[in-house]
């Protein structure tokens, strides 16, 4: 299957808008390690080869183990993810499937016990943002493989 078309040249504007959301998401002040998750859990979710290939890789040159890359998509047997990961992994899951959860109340305080409500709307706008690459990647057939990450600083 190859790409339909580079939506980055089509559309330069829309990948500009883009590229600023995810610039305010990466400085928000959430931890990195948190952020790839969250990136490669909700683009589990969706199917997004791409952002899978890409955020694996951007964990794992940031220090992220194999095991809690592999263990994942069953996050809720997994002893590996912190209290914090976990609430932020729940709430990913529920705001990707917003029509299916309408996010109910428990999941909202869940999160809420463990994040203030500025980290709460940054992690929603994490969680925005991936959604709308995962998209973009899907509907235009990005190509997973070529990807070659950059090594983030780790924030605390």
């Amino acid at each position: 299957m190859g790409p339909r078309l580079n939506y980055t040249k089509a559309a330069p504007g829309a990948y500009t808008v883009m590229s600023q959301l995810q610039r305010y998401v990466d400085n928000s002040g959430l931890e990195n390690s948190l952020l790839e998750l969250i990136k490669l859990r909700a683009s589990q979710i969706n199917g997004c080869a791409y952002c899978i290939d890409m955020h694996t890789k951007d964990a794992r040159a940031n220090g992220e183990t194999e095991q809690r890359l592999y263990g994942l998509s069953a996050w809720r047997e997994a002893p590996f993810y912190t209290e914090r990961e976990r609430a932020a992994l729940l709430w990913t899951e529920t705001v990707t499937l917003v029509s299916e959860t309408h996010i109910p109340d428990d999941v909202y305080e869940a999160a809420r016990k463990l994040f203030d409500e500025k980290e709460i709307v940054d992690l929603t706008m994490a969680i925005i943002a991936i959604n709308g690459w995962n998209r973009l990647a899907i509907g235009f057939r990005t190509v997973p493989g070529s990807y070659q990450p950059k090594a983030i600083s780790a924030k605390v």
